[in-house]
Parts: C-alpha cells; sequence; structure tokens
C-alpha cells in the first residue's frame, strides 16, 4: 500500500510522471537541498513529487532496485516507492532505502552532511547505527567533469 494518498498528490507544490523528468527533478532537488546527486539511483521512475510547504518528497519506481556504490563499496536497495522529508542538508523520516552491513539489510531513516562542510556524508539507521563517507563517493561522476571544467 503506497504511502502517498491522494490528498498529499493534491497538495504537492511539484508532481511529475515519466523516467527521464523524474531522475532530472529528483537530481536537482538534492542539488538545491545542498546533498550529492547520486543518492537516488532509480530506475523507471514513474511518479515523484514534492511539497514545499513540508518538504515531503517521494519517488515511485516501477520495481525495488538494488545499487552497488563502488567508490565505498555498499549496496543498498531503493523500494518501489522511497519518501522522506528534505531541508538543507538532510533527508530525514526516510523510508524504502536499506543498506546492506555485515549480511544483513538495515533500513536507513536519516542522511545528512555536516554544517560547516567537512566533506563527509553520514547515514543513520532508526536503531542508531551510523556510517560516515566522503560526500564525492555519491557524486555523479558526469557532474564532477563538469565541476573540473568550469574550474
Amino acid at each position: 500500500m503506497s504511502i502517498v494518498t491522494d490528498e498529499i498528490r493534491a497538495s504537492a507544490s511539484e508532481l511529475y510522471h515519466g523516467d527521464k523528468i523524474c531522475k532530472e527533478k529528483s537530481k536537482l532537488l538534492l542539488i538545491e537541498v545542498g546533498l550529492p546527486n547520486g543518492l537516488l539511483p532509480l530506475e523507471d521512475i514513474e511518479e515523484c513529487g514534492y511539497v514545499k510547504d513540508t518538504g515531503f518528497v517521494w519517488l515511485r519506481q516501477k520495481k525495488k532496485r538494488e545499487h552497488k556504490f563502488e567508490k565505498v563499496g555498499r549496496l543498498a536497495s531503493y523500494a518501489n516507492e522511497v519518501t522522506a522529508y528534505v531541508e538543507k542538508s538532510k533527508i530525514k523520516k526516510l523510508t524504502g532505502v536499506k543498506t546492506k552491513e555485515l549480511m544483513m539489510w538495515i533500513n536507513l531513516s536519516e542522511i545528512c552532511i555536516d554544517d560547516p562542510p567537512t566533506g563527509k556524508i553520514t547515514f543513520k539507521s532508526p536503531s542508531g547505527l551510523f556510517r560516515t563517507f566522503p560526500v564525492s563517493a555519491f557524486q555523479l561522476e558526469e557532474d564532477q567533469q563538469l565541476e573540473l571544467k568550469e574550474v
């Protein structure tokens, strides 16, 4: 059953359908709040929405997906529906995202970057476990190359 109700959809400041536009908008939102744009490597996204007043965001893809972040050697699982509340340098109340830790899948509930920036990103679970990695490991390669050319 979907967490996103028709009432939430009706209150959305932004609502998009289709993989291409949803990928673009999700990356832009991550950049807008100061997070690396490679955090949500979803495929076949059917719908995404954002309620600016509350910071609530959702992405719905056709099926569950696993992705390995090669630079840190971590496997993540994304449910067919991912929801969260976003604010400056932070994603909180995250649902639909798990990471593999010691052969067990652990739910993630929060992702944040230190303020002032230290180049580190922290992933937290509801049980209090957390891991910190370099922000650059979650930045898309194409954008890193563009940044180098601009400098």
